[in-house]
C-alpha cells in the first residue's frame, strides 16, 4: 500500500516541481520584483528598520487580533521550522551543496513574492461571525477578484487543508521525535529497539499538547509563538555560529563549493547528483518549504493583525524571507558542510544530518541542546499550521468544522512521529506545489492592486 502510494506521489511531485512551476515560482517573484522595482532591495533597510521596530514594542491588540509582534511571531513560527534543520539538510543529500545557491536565489524574489502576499492579505481581509480578523489567498481571490474566480479561492483552501497535515504537523513532528531519540540514543537512556515506543509515546504527547493549545483560538497561538519564538531563533543562531567561528578557515571553500555546485552538482558530489536541475528543484521547493514566499499561507496570520497599513504590515515579508531563508538556512548549510560529516548524497536526509553536524563539532553534549531547539522549532511551526489549516476549512464548509478539524489536526502528530520519513517529505512538498499554483495566478492577477499600494504607501512617506 505505501509503495503504490509512493508511487502515485512521485509521478505527481515531478510534474508539480517540474519546469513549468520552476518557471512560475521564479517567474512571478521576477515579474513582482521588477513591476515593483526590486523593492525587496531599494527598501530593505527601512523594511528592517520599520519591522524590527515595531517587533519590539509593547502594544494591545483588539478583540478578534494579533498585534503586529504577534502576527509575524505566528508566521515566523510557521517559516522558521523544520525546512531550516531537516529541509536543509535533505535538499543538500539528495541535490547537493548546490541546492543552497538555489535556496537563495528563490528566496531573494521569495521576498517580494511574500512582500505582496501579506499587503494582499491585510487590505482584502474581512471579519468573520465570530468578530475574528481573517485573510490569506482564499480572501484576496475573493474580494480582489470577484465570484468568477471563487473556484481558485475554493481550490487554494482545499489544498491549504491537505497540505498542513504533512507540511504543518508530520514533518514537523518527525523531527521533533529524530532530535529526541537523537538525544536518548547519544546518551544511551534508550536503545535501537526502542525507538518505535518512544515515538509514539512522543506523538501522543504532542498531540495531546497541541490539541490543547488549538482550542483555545488565536489568541492563545500568538501568545505561545511570541514566546517560542525569539527563544529558539537566538539559540539555534547561537549554536551555529559557534559551527561556523571553530571552522572559519573552511568557510570560503565551502560557498565555492556552493556556488560550483549549482551549475556542476558532478564535480561536488562525486557524480551522485549530477544534474544542475535537480539541484535547482530540491533547493526551490526545500526553500519554499521552509519560508513559504509563494504559497500565500503566511500572509494568513498577518491578515489578523491589528493595523491598518497593508504595505507597512507587508514589510514583514522581507523580513521573514531574510531571516528564514538568507540567514537561518544558511546558517544550516553551513554546520553541515563545515563540521565533516559524512554526507548521504542523492539518498533521503533530515534532521539527524543536521544533528550529526553539531555533535561532530561539539560532541555529543550538544545534541541536548539541538533537541530542544529542534523541538521549539518544529511544535511552533505546528501550531502555525493548525491556525492556516483552520482558516481554510473554515472558508471552505463554515466555522462549525474548525474543531473538529483541530482535533484531527492533532491526531495526525501520533502519524507524523511514527511514518516513514522520505515518503513524508515527499507528500508534503507535493502538496506544497499544488497549494502554490492558484496562489501565483492570484498574485499576478492581483499585481496591479499591490503594485498601486505600494507606491501610494512610499508616496505618502516621502
Amino acid at each position: 500500500m505505501l509503495q503504490q502510494i509512493e508511487r502515485i506521489n512521485q509521478a505527481v511531485n515531478n510534474f508539480v516541481w517540474g519546469v513549468p512551476a520552476m518557471v512560475c515560482i521564479l517567474g512571478v517573484g521576477l515579474y513582482l520584483s521588477i513591476r515593483m522595482g526590486f523593492v525587496q532591495i531599494r527598501e530593505f533597510p527601512y523594511a528592517m528598520k520599520c519591522t524590527l521596530g515595531r517587533m519590539f514594542k509593547k502594544q494591545e491588540a483588539s478583540d478578534g487580533a494579533l498585534t503586529p509582534f504577534q502576527a509575524v511571531c505566528t508566521a515566523l513560527a510557521a517559516t522558521v521550522g523544520t525546512g531550516n534543520i531537516a529541509g536543509v539538510a535533505g535538499a543538500i543529500a539528495i541535490g547537493g551543496p548546490g541546492a543552497v545557491f538555489w535556496m537563495w536565489v528563490s528566496a531573494l524574489l521569495g521576498m517580494c513574492t511574500k512582500f505582496t502576499e501579506v499587503t494582499l492579505a491585510v487590505h482584502f481581509r474581512e471579519k468573520n461571525k465570530d468578530g475574528d480578523l481573517v485573510g490569506g489567498p482564499m480572501y484576496y481571490i475573493k474580494n480582489g477578484l470577484g465570484k468568477n474566480w471563487m473556484w481558485l479561492a475554493y481550490l487554494f483552501s482545499l489544498f491549504g487543508v491537505l497540505t498542513v497535515f504533512g507540511t504543518g504537523n508530520a514533518t514537523q513532528v518527525n523531527t521533533i521525535t529524530a532530535a529526541i531519540n537523537s538525544m536518548l540514543l547519544n546518551y544511551n537512556i534508550i536503545s535501537e529497539d526502542a525507538v518505535s515506543v518512544s515515538c509514539l509515546v512522543i506523538g501522543i504527547v504532542i498531540a495531546v499538547i497541541v490539541g490543547l493549545i488549538l482550542l483555545g483560538g488565536i489568541k492563545r497561538i500568538g501568545n505561545v509563538a511570541e514566546r517560542l519564538v525569539p527563544v529558539m531563533a537566538v539559540l539555534y543562531i547561537a549554536l551555529a555560529l559557534g559551527v561556523i567561528v571553530m571552522r572559519i578557515e573552511y568557510v570560503p571553500s565551502v560557498f565555492g563549493i556552493i556556488i560550483s555546485g549549482a551549475f556542476q552538482p558532478s564535480a561536488v558530489t562525486g557524480g551522485v547528483v549530477g544534474s544542475m536541475f535537480l539541484a535547482m528543484q530540491k533547493g526551490v521547493s526545500r526553500g519554499i518549504f521552509s519560508n513559504e514566499a509563494g504559497l500565500g499561507t503566511g500572509s494568513i496570520a498577518h491578515a489578523c493583525a491589528d493595523t491598518q497599513k497593508p504595505v507597512k504590515q507587508g514589510l514583514f515579508g522581507i523580513f521573514e524571507v531574510f531571516v528564514d531563508t538568507i540567514i537561518i538556512c544558511t546558517m544550516t548549510a553551513l554546520v553541515v558542510l563545515l563540521s565533516g560529516v559524512p554526507i548521504p548524497y542523492g539518498e533521503a536526509a533530515g534532521a539527524e544530518l543536521t544533528i550529526a553536524g553539531f555533535t561532530h563539532v561539539y560532541g555529543n553534549w550538544i545534541s541536548i541542546f539541538t533537541a530542544v531547539a529542534m523541538c521549539f522549532f518544529a511544535f511552533s511551526t505546528t501550531l502555525s499550521w493548525g491556525l492556516y489549516g483552520a482558516r481554510c476549512i473554515e472558508f471552505l464548509l463554515g466555522s462549525k468544522t474548525i474543531k473538529p478539524f483541530m482535533v484531527v489536526y492533532s491526531l495526525v502528530s501520533i502519524i507524523g512521529a511514527t511514518l516513514n520519513l522520505g515518503l513524508i517529505w515527499s507528500i508534503a512538498e507535493t502538496f506544497n506545489g499544488l497549494m502554490a499554483i492558484p496562489n501565483l495566478i492570484a498574485l499576478f492577477l492581483l499585481s496591479k492592486t499591490a503594485i498601486k499600494l505600494t507606491k501610494e504607501y512610499f508616496k505618502n512617506r516621502e
